[in-house]
């Protein structure tokens, strides 16, 4: 029986890749969409709710499907505000996840980051291990956590910082070996490869870093 998916950030970089991948695979019948604005493509498998993330909780009722997948962060440029970028980072990931629990969700996969840590100095980093840890104790079924270190991709807003790292990665991407591979840049597109299987294969593992994800890519291309 065909699936339905739920994506969280369909119109970011990594859930726009992971909107069109979907839309391609035979498995999923229904791909609904919660953002606060249109991901600007129709698709009769898309049904799209625009809403305020976050007030996810008050469309619970609409929030049913066979997997979750979050793809939902923010950055400092963007959202400045230390408050605001919790409420963001860490709010609707984790509402996300209860929101799974409440209606029987079995399948929730998230998007944090390499060295992602509730005990870290750095502010982001301990937002995103605590989102983790919450995401955790709600303890669903198929709870997979992928920590990526830095994304590649073009993106369609600019991003100096950003941008000015994945060229420096370019050059020292190559000279990462051995226990250093999780800390290659790694493409979106890997990434979305690697949610899709999970989601549809079994796999023990909670966090999965870099590196394994770029495995769990090369075993589903093989």
């Amino acid at each position: 029986m065909a699936k339905t998916a739920i994506i969280l950030g369909a119109t970011g970089l990594t859930g726009g890749i992971l909107l069109k991948t979907l839309l391609d695979d035979d498995r999923y019948a229904t791909i609904k969409l919660f953002s606060r604005k249109t991901v600007g493509i129709s698709h009769p498998k898309i049904e799209e709710h625009l809403i305020n993330m976050l007030q996810l909780k008050t469309v619970a009722t609409d929030f049913i499907a066979d997997d979750v997948y979050c793809c939902i962060g923010t950055t400092n440029a963007k959202t400045p505000d230390k408050g605001l970028y919790r409420t963001i980072d860490y709010g609707i990931p984790v509402t996300a996840a209860q929101l799974c629990q409440q209606n029987g969700i079995k399948t929730f996969i998230v998007i944090s980051a390499l060295g992602a840590n509730p005990k870290s100095r750095v502010f982001y980093n301990r937002t995103k291990g605590e989102m983790e840890e919450a995401v955790l104790e709600l303890q669903i079924t198929k709870t997979h956590i992928l920590q990526p270190s830095l994304i590649g991709g073009k993106r369609n807003e600019k991003r100096a910082g950003e941008y000015f790292f994945k060229q420096l990665m370019r050059v020292i991407d190559p000279l990462l070996i051995g226990s250093l591979k999780k800390y290659r840049s790694i493409n979106p597109e890997t990434i979305v490869t690697a949610m899709i299987w999970l989601a549809n294969n079994q796999f023990n593992q909670k966090r999965i870093v870099s590196d394994e994800i770029e495995a769990i890519h090369a075993k589903k291309m093989t």
